[in-house]
């Protein structure tokens, strides 16, 4: 199975080849009327880094001094590559160096690819693309001899008649929405085109109210895609303001509704929980992004509820809790979605302490499949069991063909807490068992307490758990539940075994009990996006087996007493150098 089939990426059709072949022969260069203000939020680092001839796309290192290399390993690096993303980072930097690199770049692209050639003639990839030349062109134009200019705006005009054709037929999801927010760029911004912007508008609003949700949420349940096509509907309202033209009502509307999902969805540090193939999102989108809805909207959009999206939130006194309350996306993306229902995230102030271990795609396919395992995210599992399956298959990739049924959420919130008892029938078939878990976060947010329970409660589940225990002998079902780490924190065992110190950067301690527990501190991974290569990470795991039809562990992750509710953090984050990725 091929990487880009296998990570649900859209090889390039034929026919789209032979349009954009025949549409470069065709078209006569236009004008820019309107350049929208850049809203991409570029990162100065990874410019200056490419400028010395490292250019990181999706985890693959590419060494290439003076030039923008175009061919890759990986369909992700490679959608990076010819997306323009990179224009961003150049631009954060600004100045004639970064500008010359951009100009050599879309020049080679031109020439090797703009006939049609490449795997950049996705309409996807078509509008991303599209949208990084137009909000860059006086970056890039800048200095640009006569027929180079006219060789990129014929450019342009090619991708906006390519967008025209096309863009409705672009892969559902995040590329169909790319492809219509390009093309509405397109008909703002160049000569010719104004009579297309009522097409364009509508194109962005059917491709984005089938698959936005009335919680705001996507059907895929990735945190990350939601704040990329958030991001993008954004900049299209922008757009349509910048040109003093009303915005649709019923755009702001769709805004509102992910406004208030995403902000279900953050972290305390501003970052996003990470969960079914999602990252935390590069730093300062999210911010950025809401920053643009709040303006455009002029109120600020509050989540409705503590649940987006099959994720449910707690929050107090600086802490955030953010639990996977729901089954994985076995339709809308089985190859991405993890077995991670009823994990759980937990945030102090501006560090993570409780992570999953993260998306493993651009580690390669065993990191990838491993860490959509159980095991890789912070709540039980049975030894050698996930609570969703996988396809059976030899390839080290496969989809999740099956998974919980049945999933519990209920909040209990009181004056005291804020609470929230949830469970799921992943194991019922496997082992006969319901896994039910209640956690309770403090009103000051010093304490999260926690109990997960095993349970057989129908006659069925019963007979099925008493075959399985039968099977594999008197010493009952063995299970754990994991609490991996971030990176971050440091964390050691105290009092003969019975808790864990959890100290952060920030000089917050955290200890983790367990009653009538022995704690273990094993090995973990934290698998952070963009970085070369897996970071070490340890995790709290608490061992157990089922003997009975309910088995019970009671657990608790307080803040030492001796630290404040709300600490000054000013432990300031070390720049990465590239070995470190």
């Amino acid at each position: 199975m091929s990487e880009a089939r296998a990570s649900g990426a859209h090889p390039v059709r034929l026919s789209d080849r032979l349009l954009a072949r025949w549409l470069s022969g065709r078209v006569r260069a236009t004008a820019l009327t309107s350049q929208p203000e850049p809203r991409a939020v570029g990162q100065f680092a990874r410019g200056k880094q490419m400028l010395a001839g490292n250019f990181l796309m999706a985890g693959e290192l590419l060494a290439s001094k003076g030039r923008v290399p175009f061919e890759a390993e990986s369909f992700s690096a490679l959608e990076a590559l010819h997306g323009f993303v990179w224009l961003d980072d150049l631009a954060a930097v600004g100045d004639a160096q970064a500008r010359a690199l951009a100009q050599v770049g879309l020049a080679d692209w031109l020439a090797q690819y703009g006939p049609g050639r490449g795997p950049g003639w996705t309409p996807g990839l078509v509008g991303r693309r599209m949208i990084r030349w137009i909000v860059h062109a006086v970056f890039l134009m800048q200095g640009m001899a006569a027929d180079q200019q006219a060789q990129f705006l014929r450019a342009l005009a090619q991708h906006a008649r390519f967008l025209l054709r096309r863009a409705r037929r672009a892969a559902p999801g995040l590329p169909r929405i790319e492809a219509q927010v390009g093309l509405l760029f397109a008909t703002l911004a160049l000569d010719g085109l104004e009579a297309h912007v009522s097409e364009a508008s509508a194109g962005v609003l059917l491709a984005a109210e089938s698959q936005i949700g009335r919680d705001g949420g996507l059907a895929t349940r990735n945190p990350e895609e939601l704040l990329q096509v958030f991001e993008l509907l954004a900049w299209g309202a922008q757009a349509f303001a910048d040109h003093d033209r009303p915005i649709n009502e019923r755009l702001g509307v769709l805004l509102d509704r992910v406004a208030g999902a995403l902000r279900v969805l953050r972290h305390a540090d501003g970052g996003l929980a990470r969960f079914h193939g999602g990252g935390r999102g590069a730093e300062g989108v999210l911010a950025s992004a809401l920053a643009i809805h709040d303006a455009l909207r002029g109120r600020i959009v509050r989540a409705p509820t503590d649940e987006a999206m099959g994720f449910a939130r707690l929050a107090a006194g600086r802490c955030t809790v953010i639990i996977d309350a729901a089954p994985p996306p076995l339709k809308a993306a089985p190859m991405q979605a993890h077995a991670a229902t009823l994990a759980f995230e937990l945030t102090s102030n501006r560090r993570p302490v409780i992570v999953s271990c993260g998306d493993g795609r651009s580690f390669g396919p065993d990191w990838h499949r491993a860490s959509r395992a159980t095991a890789s995210h912070s709540t039980l599992a049975f030894e050698g069991y996930s609570s969703a399956r996988f396809a059976r298959t030899h390839k080290a990739l496969a989809a999740l063909s099956d998974g919980p049924r049945r999933v519990g959420l209920e909040f209990r919130h009181a004056p005291h807490a804020r609470a929230v008892a949830l469970s799921h029938d992943g194991y019922v078939e496997s082992h006969g068992l319901e896994h039910l878990r209640y956690l309770d976060l403090s009103a000051d947010g010093r304490v999260l307490a926690g109990e997960d329970v095993l349970l057989a409660s129908t006659k069925a589940e019963r007979r099925r758990f008493d075959a399985v225990r039968a099977r594999m002998g008197a010493a009952g079902l063995p299970f754990a539940v994991r609490f991996h780490l971030h990176p971050e924190a440091d964390a050691s065992l105290d009092m003969n075994g019975t808790a864990v110190s959890v100290s952060l950067r920030s000089g917050e301690i955290w200890v983790f009990r367990a009653n009538g527990l022995a704690l273990d501190l094993a090995p973990s991974v934290y698998l952070e996006k963009g970085r070369l290569k897996p970071r070490p990470s340890l995790q709290i795991v608490l061992s157990s087996r089922a003997q009975d039809y309910t088995s019970r562990i009671i657990w608790s992750l307080a803040k030492a007493q001796d630290v404040p509710t709300a600490l000054r953090d000013l432990e300031v984050d070390e720049p990465l150098a590239l070995a470190d990725l």
